[in-house]
């Protein structure tokens, strides 16, 4: 009987392995990377209407592109404004990549065909759709593809950059007037950015037009003192050059100036605007002809504001308002003019945490928000009900939520009401919004809103996506704190699900820990998210931590590292680990680490400075030196090599490679624009002089973030099993 009872139990086991096993699935690389099995819906080409009661969204079935109006009462009536079917192109439907309206919304521009550049930068071809006449025609294929383009206020005009020149095509006869002539790639930019500009300062347009449509500012880039870089393409018999410009620490900036191009006259000014290396933001009032000018010096601890306004056809400037920091000052897209020609809406971390602030043109500001949280993001004002509306990360630096406040910052309220990584996108009035939440373990969820918070319509929950994870038996990623080697720091752990606190575990530690981006987000992680599951299913515990030098912890401890770039960072990178060691679940001897671009020069000065404490360090993309990396991200933390030598060597791990144990893996695209591919030759020079073995893996022609094609299943199948045999 004894058994007969063990044998049915034995059965009833296998029976029941049976039915869960097609439930239980194991994740692989290629699922994630090959397959996307685990790609979420977004809720893409959203744009809010003036009448704020309405919203375009592009919807695409096959090779059929619609742009089409919904209402926000959530009733769905879908009303078509075009049909590719209806802009045919050598008797085919163009693919629309994007579109945006003219101030009354009778017209569309319409990009197609849109290759990338570098990062933000792209070519285009654009087309003009006017909703009225059902005209459809390409806005200038003389002079295409363009680089930007962007109708007048009146609607009568477009802008529009071609070979780094400004061209105005009017709507009404047809005619195009090309406003500069000197435009010559590696030489002059005018109303666009050279590479650094996009890379640091994150913008490309500079061009904007007057709201009475009868000037344009913009910036002209004389490059002709900046040092060539070349990269190699490998894709020819004989392989191809790149040459472009990019002004390494220390080397000479492009000249920049403050152009106004006047329509009524034909002629262009150049806006004085003192002494300064940075134009890095310009924006008009809405109302008047008013342009905000910021500049910025060298150091970039000094930045200036100024109005600038016609007097007798004469453009002249006015410094209104200076900030001034003893590390750096922030620029971001926090700059907005209200209604009254008088007043700007900017943030500051003069307090010691990012607040909203109401600055004048008489440079009189005042705090509308304070406390001791950062504002992540200033999203917009109803200046009619007098409401300003925000993100901040009230709820520790790792969630985010959406506020607004009155115009007094006496009135402040949350309209977020779930922790996780809340975002908004506000249509025109300010009267409904897009929320988009995830948290660290939910993928995102798109909801329409009001402007109380009050949830009306869930636009897409990804509800395929979360059942898909549901059989996949993933492990909870959980938020703890971890002791650096001076304080309490913010980390994310993920285990293994079926963890067992009396055994001993591997540990894989990703890292990135630059100034201005964390990694311990309460945001749903995406690819990496799933990647690191696959890793917990093999038994590793994958652990995230932001050291000293992140956000959202006030301004001190971001700028601690200042002139020091890897100093502190690496002491807590390398604290937490000996930390983790101590703890009775984790092996000391199987640490290891990875990281990539600035995460990957933190793996490699682990694997360097930490002197065994890893036995495995996996560097993608790593700045190595960072005399080899661009000007104004470096000098802003680090000043140049000239007036801080010492902070740059001694915080390069190209310097200290004598100091490495463990299995060293390095990982680079040749075709890096952003950290050049510079960077892992001379480590593996300094290496190779210092008797040192390590691993090399070169993707030809790829760039910073090496992908395209097979690229991303093949990098992370390499860099799985590279951790399944050294760790």
């Amino acid at each position: 009987m004894a058994n007969f009872k063990k044998n049915y139990l034995l059965l009833f086991l296998f029976i029941f392995t049976i039915i869960l096993s097609p439930f239980a699935q194991t994740l692989s690389v290629e699922k994630i990377w090959k397959e996307y099995q685990f790609y979420p819906k977004g809720f893409s080409g959203f744009n809010g209407m003036k009448d704020g009661l309405n919203y375009t969204k592009l919807v695409r079935v096959g090779a059929e592109d619609r742009i089409v109006v919904l209402d926000y009462s959530g009733k769905n009536i879908e009303k078509e404004i075009f049909n590719n079917k209806n802009g045919l192109v050598n008797g085919t439907g163009i693919a629309i990549d994007s579109y945006y309206f003219n101030s009354d919304e009778s017209k569309i521009l319409i990009a197609t065909n849109t290759e990338s550049i570098y990062r933000r930068s792209y070519n285009a071809e654009f087309y003009l759709f006017d909703a009225k006449s059902s005209k459809f025609e390409p806005l200038d294929p003389v002079h295409s593809p363009q680089t930007l383009a962007e109708y007048s206020p009146d609607g009568n005009k477009v802008a529009y950059i071609h070979k780094n020149n400004i061209y105005i095509k009017n709507l009404t006869d047809g005619k195009v007037t090309q406003v500069t002539q000197d435009g010559a790639f590696n030489n002059i930019i005018n109303g666009t950015t050279d590479w650094v500009y996009e890379e640091e300062f994150s913008i490309t347009k500079a061009f904007d037009w007057s709201p009475d449509s009868k000037n344009i500012a913009y910036l002209k880039f004389n490059e002709s003192k900046v040092h060539d870089f070349t990269l190699t393409f490998f894709e020819t018999l004989y392989p191809d050059p790149y040459t472009f410009k990019y002004p390494k620490a220390g080397e000479d900036n492009s000249k920049v100036s403050c152009m106004m191009y006047s329509l009524t006259d034909n002629k262009t000014q150049n806006i004085p605007l003192g002494e300064y290396e940075y134009i890095p933001r310009m924006k008009w009032s809405d109302k008047a002809n008013q342009l905000v000018v910021q500049t910025l010096n060298r150091h970039q601890n000094h930045l200036k504001y100024y109005l600038v306004e016609s007097e007798n056809s004469i453009w002249k400037s006015k410094m209104f308002f200076e900030e001034e920091d003893k590390a750096y000052v922030e620029i971001d897209d926090n700059l907005l003019i209200l209604a009254d020609g008088k007043t700007i809406l900017r943030t500051s971390e003069s307090s010691g945490y990012n607040q909203i602030y109401a600055l004048g043109f008489d440079g009189k500001s005042k705090a509308i928000t304070k406390g001791d949280c950062d504002v992540i993001e200033f999203l917009g004002v109803d200046e009619q009900d007098g409401q300003v509306f925000f993100t901040a990360s009230s709820r520790g630096a790792i969630n985010k939520a959406i506020f607004k406040t009155d115009l007094n910052g006496k009135k402040t309220k949350l309209l977020s009401a779930t922790e996780g990584w809340n975002d908004a996108e506000f249509a025109e009035g300010m009267k409904y919004f897009v929320k988009s939440f995830s948290d660290a373990n939910t993928p995102p969820v798109y909801i329409l809103c009001d402007a109380e918070g009050k949830e009306l319509q869930v636009l897409e929950d990804n509800v395929v996506l979360r059942n898909k994870l549901k059989s996949f038996n993933l492990s909870k990623k959980e938020f703890i704190q971890l002791r650096g080697e001076e304080c309490d720091l913010n980390a994310w752990i993920i285990k293994p699900a079926n963890f067992d606190p009396t055994k001993k575990y591997p540990v894989y530690m990703n890292v990135y820990g630059g100034p201005g981006s964390n990694m311990v987000k309460n945001t749903w992680g995406g690819m990496d998210y799933m990647y690191h599951q696959l890793l917990a299913q093999n038994g590793y515990i994958i652990i995230s931590v932001d050291p000293r030098g992140t956000m959202y912890r006030g301004a001190d401890f971001k700028k601690s590292t200042y002139l020091q770039l890897g100093k502190l960072e690496t002491e807590d990178i390398i604290a937490v680990a000996k930390n983790l060691g101590k703890l009775d679940y984790v092996d000391p001897s199987r640490i290891g680490i990875m990281g990539w671009s600035y995460g990957g020069f933190m793996s490699s000065l682990a694997m360097t400075k930490g002197k065994g404490t890893f036995k495995m360090g996996i560097a993608v993309a790593p700045v190595t030196n960072w005399r080899y990396y661009d000007n104004i991200y470096t000098e802003r933390f680090m000043r140049t090599p000239e007036e801080n030598a010492k902070g740059y060597d001694d915080n390069s791990p190209i310097n200290f490679v004598n100091y490495l144990q463990g299995n060293y893996l390095l990982i680079h695209g040749s075709g890096d624009d952003n950290v050049h591919y510079q960077n892992t030759m001379e480590m593996t020079t300094a290496l190779v002089e210092a008797d040192k073995q390590f691993d090399l893996f070169i993707y030809p022609n790829k760039n910073h973030g090496i992908y395209g094609g097979n690229t991303r299943n093949h990098l992370f199948n390499m860099m799985f099993e590279y951790t399944l045999k050294n760790l």
